[in-house]
């Protein structure tokens, strides 16, 4: 059924528990998993030299992915595959996930609600609006609050 499985991260502890979620179902349908990491470029102004804060962000976005991909494999997971890229973060996840002909995406959600989901919006809110294959999405908190 899962060939491929998208697991976006940011390297927050919501996305540790979708991690759990994503490695059970490569296990179970031996599916690879993909780790993509976005760097959100709406974050910088247009007239401001970003090079090495953007540099910054790319270390930071390959020792979580790294780090991803080390739990998948200890867990027994392989192939993982691992990817940081620049742009707006749910057009990205949606780009990759058609370009890898993924089959599943596995996103954390932060659980926000009223104002201030209204106004933050939400990455996985807008995954899930737009894709084209099924997201699955994990609640953050302790499991004793899902």
């Amino acid at each position: 059924m899962y060939s491929r499985i998208l697991l976006p991260t940011d390297g927050s502890e919501t996305t540790d528990r979708a991690f759990d979620h994503a490695v059970d179902l490569a296990k179970t349908y031996g599916a690879d998993l993909h780790v993509l990491y976005v760097i959100d470029a709406t974050v910088f102004a247009n007239d401001v030299e970003t090079g090495t804060i953007v540099e910054e962000f790319e270390s930071v976005g390959d020792r979580v992915v790294e780090r991803v991909a080390r739990r998948a494999r200890d867990a027994g997971v392989e192939p993982t595959t691992t990817a940081v890229v620049r742009g707006t973060p749910h057009q990205r996840i949606l780009e990759y996930a058609a370009e890898f002909d993924v089959d599943v995406v596995v996103m954390g959600t932060h659980g926000r609600t009223g104002l201030d989901r209204y106004l933050l919006g939400s990455v996985t809110e807008k995954v899930v609006r737009l894709s084209d294959v099924p997201v699955l999405t994990v609640r953050h908190g302790p499991a004793s609050e899902t």
